[in-house]
Formats: structure tokens, C-alpha cells, sequence
């Protein structure tokens, strides 16, 4: 008889659960019996496990063979538990030296020719290893980098199981067959693919259009700057052809450069849904996710069969999310944001588990004006009957619009301004650089507090705590009392004044920031200047 453990990582959603593999060898009928709550993919491991090991050199055990996971009760997906299944075989049959295993976590898929293969969810699954006290994983060797990440974590990367045995066993690792220049490498089948089965258009590591390229749109761009600065929700109305994508594109130049905190946690996101660029294993920039308005429920907010993965919401975590065609989606979907648009997560229940996902994300909503997109305009008389303006307006709920801090009309560009009397206008980097500074103004006044940005920051709070200038709010609490402004409407443009404050280096807002606010927020002129205007 023999027995032997080792451990491996089980992902739930975006976090992971340390999972030792035991495995039992007992006289008998030759069999092998998987237990512990394994999926397919995970019972399928058995045949790939035997043929990878044969195939590896070393002998298949010919007697009654368990292999446990444990804690039984935690559903276990995936074929990256193939490594530490083979390598608690290959210690119960006294191939390995068990005790070379008890502290090593091992992550990878095996081949049927022994070779490692990558898989999705590295980084959270050794963030899970070092927090349960394990410092020496081993993973495949084309995730190595993304597992270094993690500090105090020592990461061994390894091609094939045939080294990790030799490795384990002090013998001279040998050199696996390189692959031939040109040729596709199918170890990377399958990773790092945008948007995977999500239907997102997650773009990370490509070139970033610059915000000199908008031609005119003073207002919109005031209205990206404010957006970018408190990190406030967005929608863009106007005709189409008006420059609404444009704009919503160039959002993410703005933001600042995520913190390393920042970094993992959208790197780890993005590892589980395997939508990490090739040779980037850390996400040092906003992401920026675009669905189709086709998108489904869970699509959006996660979901799947089985345990849920995540959806666009979280992989927009840190970043934009951008909802063109916005009243073309369905109702159900855009009432499912507003959850994750106040708590900054979205928590999904299925059968097989409920899980809390990170969805910290910058909302920015586009819409034409009707169905045909030429209500309002001189020039071309709309063709949509009022009842369908209407309903097609509708759509965005009044719940969803109240926790949008900024609605800006993008009017159609003036001649003037497409064919060069517009030139000059400001980079990306040289708004950036606002953004920038304002964020550092913030974020010194909300030291010792719990939030990072303006838009974070509960409504009482702000009423408490940090006043505005006397006299500031006449004009919101008029607005309030003709039923323009509900109380979390002014809990939202007090945020997005003091971000106007902010931008300006006001010490506080006074009655011109708040104006500003109002008119970001409500449309309505102020006489108010906008803070791209100021001098």
C-alpha cells in the first residue's frame, strides 16, 4: 500500500481554495476513482493523467488507485489539478519522494505527451497558495511570470512533467524539443483570447486613441475630464455620427495608472477568464470593455453553467465600461448595473455556489435621440412616431439615470471645426495630467477614510463632513424643491462638484463648481464657465 498529498488550488469565481490531492494505492483490480466533487473536465484527468505519465517514462501503477480532493465540499472545475493528481500518483507508488510534496503546490494541465499546459486563474490561485502559508508552487512555465507576481512565493516553471520529475528526484532535467520557428504553439490554445465566451470587447495592451483626434465637442470633453478626475458615470446623448464612441474610447487614456493593489486585482479577474494578453502578465492600465448590446444577463454580470465566471462588469473592474446602442439593450441588463453601481461588486447565485465578483467599474452610456437618431435635428425630419420616441427613451430607466452623475448632449461637429479652424485642441496626456493632480487632491482630503475618489463618497458625508462654500447650493436645493433633484441626486452632484473643485484647485466648492455640477448632471445652462473653459 501506499499514500502520498500534495496541494493544488481550486478557483470559486475570482478567489481560490487550497485543495490537497491525496492519493491512495491499495491491493486490488486495477481502477482509478476520482472523488471530490469533480466536474467533467476534471473527471476526464484520469485518462490524461495515466497517458502523460506513461508517456513521461515512468510506470503506471497497476493496482486500485484513489485520488481525493479535499474539502469534498468545494466544487472543483478545470484541468489545472492534472499536475498534482499525477505527481501524488507518482509519490504513492514511491516514484517521488512524498515528502518533496508536502509543501508544494502544484497548478497545470497535462498533455497526453506529458507536457505542461497553462491555464486560466494563475495569479489568483497562487495569491490563494501564499495566503494560506505555502511559499513553493510550481506552475507551467508560460504562466511563470504571472505567478512571480506574488510576493514572498518562490515559482518554479516547468515544460513538461518528465523535468518536475527529475527535479523532485535530483536527476539531470532534460531538454525538451523546441518548436519550430512559425509554427503555432498550441500550449497556448485557448488563453488569451479577448472577451472568451463573454462576448466583451476587453482591450488590453493595444495602442490608445488620443483625445486630439475628437474634433469640437468643448462640453463632451469637460464632461470625459470630470468623469476621468472622480471616476463619475457617463451618458452620452446625441444624433448618431456625433463623436459619442470617439469619446467613450479615449476615457481610459485619462485614468491614472492603476496601483499595484489596483493591478492584481484586475489581473486576477482577467486571468480567470483568460483575457491576459500574450507576454503581459500584469495589467498596469484601465481596461476598457465594450459589449455588444446583444449581450445577455449573464454575460454582463457573470454567470455560466456551473459555478459563475466573470462578465463584463468585472472585467471592466478598475476601468470603463462602455454600453453603446444603450436603449437597444435589454431592460432586464441594465437594471442588473445597478447593484454593482453602488456597491462596487456584483454577487451572483446559482446552483452550484454564490459568488461575490469585483465590479468597480466607470460606467458610460451612449444614446441617439430616438430610434432613427434624427429627433431634434434641422436638417432631417425624424420618422419616429412620438409613442416610439418615447418607449425607446424609456428604456433607461429613471433608477438606472439617477446613479449616471453626467448626461451630456454631443451635438454634431460644426464644418468649421472638421476642417481645421478646431486644431489645437489638448492631448490626452495634457488632460491626463489634470485628472491626475485632481486625483491627488482627492485623495490627500480622504486620507484615513475608506475612499480613493470623489464618487465614493456617501452623501452624508459630504453634507457633514467636508461643507461646501455658504450660499454654494441655492441653486440645487431650488432644483430640489421643483422635483428636478432627488436626495441621491444631490448626494451626486455635491460629488461631482467637489471634483469640479478639484480640477479648478478650489479648496472647496463654491456656488460656480456646484453650477457646473448641475449642469453636467441635469443639462440645463447655468451661465456658469466649465472647467476646460476656465483660464
Amino acid at each position: 500500500m501506499g499514500f502520498a498529498r500534495t496541494c493544488s488550488v481550486a478557483l470559486v469565481g475570482v478567489e481560490g481554495v487550497v485543495v490537497e490531492v491525496q492519493a491512495d494505492l491499495e491491493p486490488g483490480v486495477a481502477a482509478f476513482t476520482l472523488v471530490g466533487l469533480p466536474d467533467k473536465s476534471l473527471v476526464e484527468s484520469k485518462d490524461r493523467v495515466r497517458a502523460a505519465v506513461v508517456n513521461s517514462g515512468a510506470e503506471w501503477p497497476q493496482k486500485k488507485l484513489t485520488v481525493g480532493l479535499s474539502p469534498a465540499a468545494v466544487p472543483k472545475s478545470g484541468s489545472g489539478f492534472d499536475l498534482a493528481v499525477a505527481c501524488a500518483v507518482l509519490a504513492a507508488s514511491e516514484r517521488l519522494d512524498p515528502r518533496e510534496l508536502a509543501d508544494l503546490v502544484l497548478i497545470g494541465e497535462l498533455g497526453l505527451d506529458g507536457r505542461v499546459r497553462p491555464v486560466p486563474g494563475i495569479l489568483p490561485a497562487v495569491l490563494a497558495a501564499a495566503d494560506a502559508g505555502y511559499r513553493q508552487v510550481v506552475v507551467p512555465e508560460r504562466t511563470a511570470a504571472e505567478a512571480s507576481l506574488v510576493p514572498g512565493v518562490s515559482v518554479l516553471g516547468i515544460h513538461s512533467l518528465r523535468q518536475l520529475i527529475a527535479v523532485l528526484t535530483d536527476e539531470p532535467v532534460p531538454e525538451e524539443e523546441p518548436l519550430q520557428e512559425g509554427r503555432p504553439d498550441p500550449m497556448l490554445a485557448g488563453l488569451s483570447v479577448p472577451g472568451a465566451g463573454l462576448g466583451t470587447g476587453v482591450l488590453l495592451g493595444e495602442r490608445q486613441p488620443d483625445l486630439s483626434e475628437v474634433a469640437g465637442q468643448a462640453k463632451a470633453r469637460t464632461a470625459l475630464e470630470v468623469a476621468a478626475a472622480g471616476r463619475h458615470h457617463l451618458l452620452l446623448q446625441g444624433p448618431p455620427g456625433a463623436g459619442k464612441t470617439m469619446l467613450a474610447e479615449r476615457l481610459p487614456g485619462l485614468l491614472p495608472p492603476l496601483t499595484p493593489q489596483e493591478s492584481l486585482e484586475v489581473t486576477a479577474v482577467h486571468s480567470v477568464a483568460g483575457t491576459l494578453p500574450a507576454g503581459q502578465p500584469l495589467v498596469g492600465r484601465a481596461p476598457y470593455c465594450a459589449p455588444h448590446h446583444s449581450a445577455s444577463m449573464p454575460s454582463l454580470v457573470g454567470g455560466g453553467s456551473g459555478l459563475p465566471r466573470p462578465g463584463a462588469v468585472s472585467l471592466a473592474h478598475r476601468g470603463v465600461l462602455f454600453m453603446d446602442e444603450a436603449p437597444e439593450f435589454s431592460g432586464r441588463v441594465l437594471d442588473a448595473l445597478r447593484q454593482p453601481l453602488e456597491s462596487g461588486h456584483v454577487i451572483v447565485a446559482r446552483s452550484a455556489g454564490v459568488l461575490r465578483l469585483p465590479a468597480r467599474f466607470l460606467l458610460v452610456l451612449a444614446a441617439n435621440p430616438c430610434p432613427c437618431g434624427r429627433h431634434g435635428m434641422l436638417a432631417e425630419g425624424c420618422d419616429c412616431a412620438p409613442q416610439a420616441v418615447r418607449r425607446y427613451r424609456a428604456r433607461l430607466s429613471g433608477p438606472l439615470l439617477d446613479r449616471v452623475d453626467l448626461r451630456v448632449t454631443v451635438e454634431p461637429v460644426a464644418r468649421s471645426e472638421l476642417t481645421g479652424a478646431g486644431t489645437g485642441a489638448e492631448t490626452t496626456a495634457e488632460v491626463a495630467e489634470r485628472v491626475r493632480a485632481a486625483r491627488e487632491r482627492a485623495a490627500a482630503r480622504l486620507t484615513d477614510t475608506p475612499w480613493a475618489t470623489n464618487s465614493e463618497v456617501p452623501g452624508h458625508e459630504l453634507r457633514t463632513r467636508w461643507r461646501v462654500a455658504p450660499g454654494a447650493l441655492v441653486e440645487a436645493e431650488r432644483d430640489m424643491e421643483r422635483g428636478l433633484l432627488t436626495a441621491r441626486g444631490l448626494d451626486r452632484v455635491l460629488r461631482v462638484a467637489w471634483t469640479v473643485a478639484d480640477l479648478a484647485g478650489h479648496d472647496r466648492p463654491g456656488a460656480a463648481d456646484v453650477n457646473c455640477a448641475l449642469e453636467l448632471r441635469t443639462g440645463v445652462h447655468r451661465g456658469t464657465v466649465l472647467p476646460g473653459d476656465r483660464p
